[in-house]
């Protein structure tokens, strides 16, 4: 029997400012086949947003199969240049930027335009439909660009404490669960098995293997994403869903995506590739609220990597450079024609807590990958092929990594206190709520709450309060800053004086380390 625990041998854990049990830190790196693996891994990951999108919004523009595998190539083309260009000179963190679910509300809106009805051809009004969204998308990359570049977004991230972080982390992930289980029961007979498999490779056969652990930690979504894929090729073989109907064929068929047989074999996308972008001024109204909400959400995403590379927490400085550089991806987007914005992806986030790798190299291979499988079309399609249900398995445990590290920051924050618990449980309440109901609104009567004669005031309230990680910063920042103003000890309370030396970049030394630029240029772009 073992021995009675004393009282006092009863402590809590230590707060730790960076995340312990990780194998491979932000600037630590694995060996070159297992990054190389990892990095095939985190592109296979991010495939199914990017299919997804360019499924969602080609059709609703007028395009078909081959307009869809060239917005999808296009997608991960921009993907993998913005990747790049946000681990060597933006955040610096082990972020994949992607397409984003925020900016469908104002492109369908765009789709829909009377203006567009006089095209009657489908390619000449998929293309005049592009060249609309691709304008708005640019007016709305400045937005993001003025905000991160001039300090803006620093001079607020100054004032984001624990107690508004940790609500904020949490739904960045938690707020994407339609995109988890609903999406599995869709093909529920391989979307059930591929996740049961994973959190069976990934969450316990480590703790029953006794060697090569690491093996199955760092390769579970690889291997459970495969091995569902070739049982999902059997099924559609063997004619298990010939008499089924239309909408579960097109979910659990590997046959049925039409992207191999509409892409191209070898395509390099191009800035105007659809042709000179047009500009409307409602349009981009739209868009700009869109480019604000993709900012909340990345800042969210962009302190989950953080906390799981093991770096430090992001200096204000840092998070606003990487804003700048998500409004340059915005802006690349738009002149390419992805039909989208640019956000930093939640699944990769949460991939790299499941990996215990947040390494900056394996996210750059990542990228190349994106890079050469958009140009050879033929062999992207047939990964893109994999049956969506597939991919929302992932996500399901993927995006419960990023809440999960959202929770970890309330080991700053004081939980016995009730202003702390108020704070956390309504702004996370509200953060769920309020984007339900505009969401079930929007269903069930074709239209926001809001519904005034602007289509485009419309469309920017409906925006916004879609997205549970901005209802829930407005709120929690809201309430941290004026509840109980002036009381004593609420500093600590919020675990503002835990973070207080990550305020100002040369503060801490180990920022340095993390998020210092390369080849020795933040002599001419210093931090603050």
């Amino acid at each position: 029997m073992a021995p009675a625990v004393k009282i006092d041998e009863l402590h809590p854990f230590p707060v730790k400012d960076q995340l312990a049990g990780v194998d491979f830190c932000v600037t630590s790196n694995p060996s070159w086949a297992e990054a190389i693996i990892m990095g095939f891994q985190h592109y296979l990951v991010m495939l199914g947003t990017t299919v997804i999108i360019s499924t969602i919004i080609t059709p609703l523009m007028g395009g078909g199969n081959r307009e869809k595998a060239e917005v999808m190539n296009t997608i991960l083309f921009v993907a993998g240049l913005n990747t790049l260009l946000q681990t060597l000179f933006g955040s610096r963190l082990p972020v994949v930027m992607g397409p984003s679910y925020t900016f469908i509300i104002p492109t369908i809106s765009i789709c829909y335009s009377t203006r567009l009805d006089v095209y009657l051809d489908p390619h000449q009004r998929f293309k005049e439909s592009m060249k609309a969204v691709q304008g708005a998308i640019i007016v709305s990359s400045f937005i993001q660009m003025i905000v991160g570049f001039f300090g803006f977004w620093r001079i607020f991230a100054r004032f984001i404490n624990p107690l508004a972080a940790a609500p904020l982390v949490i739904l960045t992930g938690l707020g994407l669960y339609s995109h988890g289980f609903p999406q599995v029961a869709k093909c529920v007979e391989i979307g059930l098995p591929a996740l049961i498999l994973l959190i069976f490779l990934a969450e316990y056969l480590p703790h029953i293997m006794k060697s090569g652990r690491s093996i199955f930690v760092r390769f579970a979504v690889l291997m459970a994403i495969l091995t569902t894929w070739a049982f999902a090729e059997l099924l559609t073989v063997a004619g298990a869903y010939k008499n089924r109907p239309q909408n579960t064929q097109l979910s659990c068929r590997t046959d049925r995506s039409g992207l191999i047989s509409g892409a191209p074999w070898l395509r390099i996308p191009y800035p105007t590739q659809w042709g000179r972008p047009t500009f409307n001024a409602g349009d981009s109204f739209a868009m700009m609220a869109a480019a604000l909400v993709a900012i909340v959400e990345t800042t969210g995403t962009l302190i989950a990597a953080s906390r799981y590379g093991s770096a430090t927490p992001v200096p204000p400085s840092v998070l606003s450079r990487g804003i700048g550089w998500l409004g340059i991806g915005t802006l690349i987007g738009g002149l390419f024609g992805t039909g989208n914005g640019v956000t930093a992806l939640v699944e990769n986030a949460g991939l790299l807590g499941l990996t215990r790798v947040g390494s900056r190299r394996v996210i750059q291979i990542a990228a190349l990958f994106m890079l050469f499988f958009s140009v050879l079309g033929k062999f992207g399609a047939v990964l893109a092929s994999i049956p969506l249900p597939i991919f929302a398995a992932a996500y399901c445990v993927l995006f419960a990594y990023v809440a999960g590290v959202g929770l970890s920051f309330l080991q700053f924050c004081n939980l016995n206190s009730f202003r702390t618990k108020f704070i956390l449980g309504f702004s996370i309440f509200m953060g769920l709520s309020v984007p339900q109901y505009f969401n079930e609104y929007r269903l069930i009567t074709g239209h926001g709450p809001v519904n005034s004669g602007a289509t485009s005031f419309n469309n920017i309230v409906q925006v916004i309060f879609s997205s549970p990680a901005t209802v829930v910063l407005m709120v929690a920042f809201f309430l941290e800053c004026t509840h109980s103003y002036g009381q004593p000890g609420l500093h600590r309370d919020g675990g503002r004086v835990w973070w207080a030396k990550f305020r100002v970049y040369e503060q801490d030394t180990r920022s340095e380390e993390f998020y210092a630029l390369p080849w020795n240029l933040n002599r001419f772009f210093p931090s603050f």
